[in-house]
């Protein structure tokens, strides 16, 4: 029988179906640029899965599914800036109605790729952050996930960092995400070059060294330290990894942000390893395939 893991993110979707002793089946597709809808993107979804599903040619025990919406008690999507149309989807309704007679999990983003690393480090107390579109994240405490399911998801993202920061797409002034999730960086970054930058403009303006560059990403990096050291603080986790797409394509952010955190860091406090996720930007789609084989 087969696992499939599905991350659904607010730019990109990754699935990837395994079974043991078998080759993977994986696929991956942008949501249109098109004005968004939750049910043009839930057709979407379909054509996708329906396609991976027709190539694995297996049967399929159960689901996993990564979000990073926030879902309410009866499966409705009560927020999510980076898809704001899906706000008021049954979630839960809408998944089991793609792949019916199948059991489905579902499970915040940040959570399962918090597992999946701590999982791959063989580690019992991890602090995950994923920088990406938004920046998701999540605690692995004891080797559970810190809150717990039946409270709630660490929101990372939306830790206050900056009580004169730019403006969230959530409404609140100075969150993390506003500062340093990969379209913010970008943002600061056009707004040094004057003109658009995409990621690979970036990326090259990083490797040379190029001053506009690295001022954004300074900005960056720091509001990352300043998270990284408050959270350990609180959770005195043994490991921090950084992680998501945009933290994976810019080799030189996580030791920045290890430079900047030994700053920021108390004298006597709490001085975890600091390092870049073992499955790259995947760590929320194994989160997932963890939650799948639970299932």
């Amino acid at each position: 029988m087969g696992y499939l893991g599905i991350d659904v993110g607010g730019t990109k979707v990754a699935l990837r179906l395994e079974a043991d002793g078998q080759d993977p089946a994986e696929s991956v597709f942008r949501w249109p640029q098109r004005a968004p809808s939750a049910d043009a993107d839930v057709a979407e979804l379909r054509r996708h899965t329906d396609a991976l599903l027709r190539r694995w040619r297996r049967p399929v025990a159960s689901v996993g599914i990564a979000m990073p919406a926030t879902v309410d008690e009866a499966g409705r999507v009560s927020a999510w800036p980076g898809r704001p149309a899906w706000q008021g989807l049954d979630l839960r309704g809408a998944f089991d109605a793609l792949f019916p007679g199948t059991a489905v999990r579902m499970a915040d983003d940040g959570d399962l790729a918090a597992l999946a690393e701590a999982d791959a480090a063989g580690c019992r107390n991890v602090v995950y952050l994923g920088v990406g579109t938004g920046i998701g994240g999540g605690i692995v405490h004891d080797g559970r996930p810190f809150p717990g399911p039946a409270v709630g998801s660490c929101e990372i993202g939306h830790m206050t960092v900056d009580r004169f920061g730019p403006r969230c797409a959530c409404g609140r002034l100075g969150c993390l995400q506003a500062l340093a999730s990969g379209p913010a960086t970008l943002g600061r970054a056009a707004g040094l070059v004057g003109r658009e930058v995409g990621f690979a403009d970036l990326r090259e303006a990083v490797a040379g060294r190029w001053p506009w560059a690295a001022a954004a990403l300074r900005e960056t990096c720091s509001a990352l330290a300043a998270a990284v050291v408050s959270l350990a603080e609180l959770a005195h986790p043994e490991l921090v990894v950084i992680g998501g797409g945009f933290a994976d394509g810019l080799p030189g952010l996580v030791p920045e942000v290890a430079a900047r955190a030994a700053e920021l860091a108390r004298p006597g406090g709490p001085r975890p390893v600091i390092t870049g996720a073992a499955l790259g930007g995947l760590s929320s789609l194994y989160g997932a395939l963890l939650l799948a084989r639970e299932g």
